[in-house]
């Protein structure tokens, strides 16, 4: 199974922690995010991986051949040239994949107790374009969902901001999740995605742009223990969670 670790953000919200290195090395329990992902997604069954870099990528490059790839078989994706997005991040990536089949795209700062196996069995069961893991929790950015389970638009409940391909469409109607930075992509979506001209472009706007077109699926853990490890108030979190279902 492919899985895809999307590691190039900038790490800016971590502050002091990425001063000297990317976010995936940052450590937690005593090894780095990007160790624990692979390690994780690796117990699931997830055995081709792509990890993509920019800031600092030669540390990550370097990491991995030190450790070599974890006896993993992993490939670089490089957008030390240009920060692609999350968007122009996935399309990139999926092409490197050697095998087919659906990829799993799992966000480098992200920890959950999710059965990550279950989530790519549905996807696969469902025959989605796309199946996103989703839970009701409190956000200022939710994602909104027909009584299918199906993606129908969005919603900034801050600015007031909507956005959906559906001209009917009120967010009140649908049942609202926040997306918790793990899904799972056919490769049948790649020609959709190498159909948009720029070459960054997010993720999440092209899902929902999409919708009315594509199946574009939720799959919600209600009792999913999670968190974004992306700044300093939640590392103790995803501690407790690295502690509790990471480590052997």
């Amino acid at each position: 199974m492919n899985a895809l670790i999307l590691a190039a953000g900038l790490g800016t919200r971590l502050g002091s922690y990425t001063q000297d290195r990317p976010k995936a090395l940052v450590e937690i329990a005593g090894r780095t995010m990007l160790e624990h992902q692979l390690r994780r997604l690796s117990s699931f069954g997830f055995d081709h991986f792509t990890v993509n870099v920019h800031h600092f990528a030669p540390m990550i490059t370097d990491y991995l051949e030190q450790n070599r790839n974890f006896g993993l078989d992993i490939r670089i994706s490089d957008e030390s040239g240009l920060l692609l997005d999350t968007g122009g991040g996935i399309r990139k990536a999926m092409h490197m994949f050697s095998s087919s089949g659906p990829v799993l795209v799992h966000n480098v700062d992200i920890f959950s107790s999710a059965d990550l196996k279950a989530l790519y069995d549905r996807h696969v069961a469902n025959k989605s374009s796309a199946t996103l893991l989703t839970q009701k929790r409190q956000t200022h950015r939710y994602m909104y969902f027909d009584d299918r389970g199906r993606l129908t638009g969005w919603c900034n409940v801050k600015t007031g901001q909507t956005k959906s391909p559906y001209p009917t469409f009120v967010p009140q109607f649908n049942e609202a999740l926040a997306f918790q930075g793990i899904h799972v992509l056919s490769p049948d979506l790649l020609p959709s995605l190498d159909k948009i001209e720029t070459p960054t472009f997010s993720i999440t706007d092209f899902y929902v742009d999409s919708c009315s077109v594509l199946d574009i699926r939720r799959y919600s853990i209600p009792d999913m223990l999670w968190a974004d490890a992306g700044r300093p108030e939640t590392l103790e979190m995803a501690d407790k969670i690295v502690r509790e279902h990471y480590l052997e």
